[in-house]
């Protein structure tokens, strides 16, 4: 099969089969396959999202039975990207989600519970970057207005005019 975008897969899995210790050979080569993804271009946000890691060596990584991530998937708890042939392949953005998975599991939640936290969780980022946008907003058109004020003013003549009370009774 070919090398997915150029990405080392491969070499992950063949490092995962591999002889020796299974897990330090994942590392090390989980290692380079992340080197590959930053130097190429997309910087480090396209590493995390990017599709790499076979069920196999997703599940080693997290030391989890394949079917486990299988099941998250059933539930809705994991979503992996799909190749063409329909095999799965997992991020490091999935990872990441799948180590929250097994915190939440630790602390005594429920998958339900789990899939629950996550979903709020989500909204919660939602409607934060909403609140920022919002604030970014408020602070442009609070600029806007000063600029605004800004070509409307006019000089003032701060000197002191006298006060005279007879001109004001009119005599």
């Amino acid at each position: 099969m070919p090398d997915v975008a150029g990405t080392g897969r491969n070499q992950a899995v063949g490092a995962a089969r591999g002889s020796g210790s299974a897990a330090s050979g994942v590392g090390s080569q989980s290692t380079v396959v992340g080197s590959r993804l930053a130097s190429g271009g997309g910087g480090p946000r396209h590493a995390t999202a990017a599709p790499v890691y076979v069920i196999s060596v997703a599940a080693e990584l997290a030391g989890v039975h394949p079917q486990t991530l299988r099941v998250y998937e059933r539930k809705g708890l994991l979503d992996p990207s799909r190749t063409s042939g329909g095999s799965r392949r997992f991020s490091e953005r999935d990872l990441a989600r799948l180590r929250r998975i097994q915190d939440l599991t630790a602390a005594g939640l429920n998958l339900e519970g789990v899939r629950r936290v996550l979903e709020l969780e989500t909204e919660l980022e939602r409607l934060r970057a909403d609140l920022e946008r919002a604030r970014a907003d408020a602070l442009e058109a609070i600029e806007r207005i000063h600029r605004h004020y800004r070509r409307d003013l006019v000089p003032f003549d701060p000197s002191p005019v006298p006060y005279n009370p007879a001109r004001r009774r009119g005599i």
